[in-house]
């Protein structure tokens, strides 16, 4: 792995002692080489009056001059510190997850040591479907949790919840990462249109299965009300229901539609890549009082979620994470089926082998145009039947610009737009303009 923390220079000074030099304040967001950065916080509370510590460093040296500070301070010690960053207020953590390629980041940062190296004793929990992580994550059971990354919306606006339970997105675990698999029994019904007396299954109705499922019909004629089924099934269950023959189909997460090819019960039909090339699917969550009340525990967990991410992105450590996340404690399954999902070279049920290297991406930032697309398809079919301040809502739910903190401290570019528009079903959607964009879907309930 890179160095977390690469060797920056400011601009206007050409290295550390320099920068001691042209008085430029030590870097506090990260982005600099944290061990430089606490040479130079030592240097300056020891020699606080600044033309005594420039003629100290000229005519010295830094080397010299923190040799003899060293002789009396620990600046090992500082240097740790400051490359942990401030002490958790809470280093015994628990965090909920459902056994899909999605929750990658947060899995794999327990075997991979991600969350000790960010001084985090964390236990990640293998939890059996989205409700009962909604409601232990409620009862604070889990201190964080694995969810679907429409479900703060939902609980941050009472929905399916008895009241307003503020939880945020604090960073995307994976975008892409799912698609639409049947039956074999229906090889020859690949038009949507003959699908009309189909039964569905997705993982939970607050879901972006569920949004892009209910769009796809709708686009296609087909009502997701009316003219088919859709019910909630969690993840682990549905190739189990599809081989039973309760279901005809389902808008799933990997692993489990590679699963139903590895087993020949069903083919893949379609990636919802192809819907929306980006679209978030998981998202890391907490409570939203974490960021205020524990803020440096947030703030490691953030180091710990993003920099799993990061390195999940990577092509060439694919295999090398799904093999730390195929255990059988973590996702029970068999490493070549892992395998598939996460390099992107895979049978597809029909016969042949297809390479889609960003079937699955990892991208942690949480950009406020996938909450506020949520909302409108919250508003579409129902679910939410009153008008929202979607950009309000957006903010406080999607943690954007906590995320791009830690992403600059880790040294990773951040998107200058959270409001970006993208492309959806071949349709422009302008976060800036949500009701123009609902007005013109070709169906809706409210």
């Amino acid at each position: 792995m890179r160095p977390l923390f690469p060797h920056a220079h400011r601009p206007g000074c050409g290295c550390a002692a320099d920068a001691l030099l042209c008085d430029a304040p030590a870097p506090s967001d990260g982005t600099g080489a944290m061990g430089a950065a606490a040479d130079r916080a030592v240097i300056r509370a020891v020699l606080p009056h600044a033309p005594t510590r420039r003629a100290m460093l000229k005519t010295f040296g830094m080397a010299t001059v923190l040799a003899a500070i060293g002789d009396v301070l620990p600046i090992g010690a500082v240097r740790d510190a400051a490359a942990q960053g401030a002490a958790p207020e809470k280093r015994d953590l628990s965090i909920g997850f459902i056994p899909i390629t999605c929750a990658t980041p947060i899995i794999m940062a327990d075997p991979m040591g991600f969350y000790r190296r960010q001084n985090l004793n964390v236990q990640v929990i293998r939890t059996a479907g989205w409700a009962v992580i909604r409601d232990k994550a409620i009862a604070r059971e889990y201190d964080a949790a694995h969810m679907l990354s429409p479900m703060p919306v939902a609980m941050s606006l009472g929905v399916g919840v008895a009241q307003p339970i503020p939880w945020a997105v604090a960073a995307i675990e994976n975008t892409n990462g799912q698609a639409i698999t049947l039956a074999n029994k229906h090889r020859e019904k690949r038009d949507p249109k003959d699908w009309r007396g189909f039964r569905f299954a997705v993982p939970f109705d607050f879901s972006m299965h569920n949004y892009l499922l209910r769009a796809y019909l709708a686009e296609n004629g087909v009502d997701p009300d009316r003219d088919v089924q859709i019910r909630a099934v969690p993840p682990p269950e549905m190739v189990a229901n599809l081989r039973a023959d309760n279901i005809d189909g389902f808008l799933g997460p990997d692993p489990f539609n590679q699963r139903a090819v590895f087993d020949g019960i069903g083919f893949i039909h379609v990636l919802t890549k192809e819907f929306w090339d980006g679209h978030p699917c998981c998202a890391f969550a907490v409570p939203r009082g974490m960021v205020t009340e524990a803020p440096n525990t947030f703030a490691a967990l953030m180091r710990s979620i993003v920099e799993a991410t990061a390195y999940a992105a990577k092509p060439e450590n694919r295999r090398e994470v799904a093999a730390a996340i195929a255990a059988q404690n973590y996702l029970n399954q068999p490493v070549t089926v892992v395998e598939q999902v996460l390099t992107g070279t895979f049978a597809d049920g029909l016969g042949r082998v297809q390479r889609v290297p960003d079937r699955i991406g990892f991208d942690p930032f949480p950009y406020e145009t996938m909450a506020i697309w949520i909302m409108t398809q919250m508003r579409r079919w129902g679910q939410v039947q009153r008008d929202l301040d979607y950009r309000a809502v957006a903010q406080q739910v999607f943690l954007s610009l906590e995320a791009g903190r830690a992403m600059r401290e880790l040294g990773l570019p951040v998107p200058e737009n959270p409001m970006r528009p993208v492309q959806i079903m071949g349709r422009t959607f302008d976060p800036a303009q949500p009701e123009a964009y609902l007005n013109s879907l070709p169906m809706r309930r409210s």
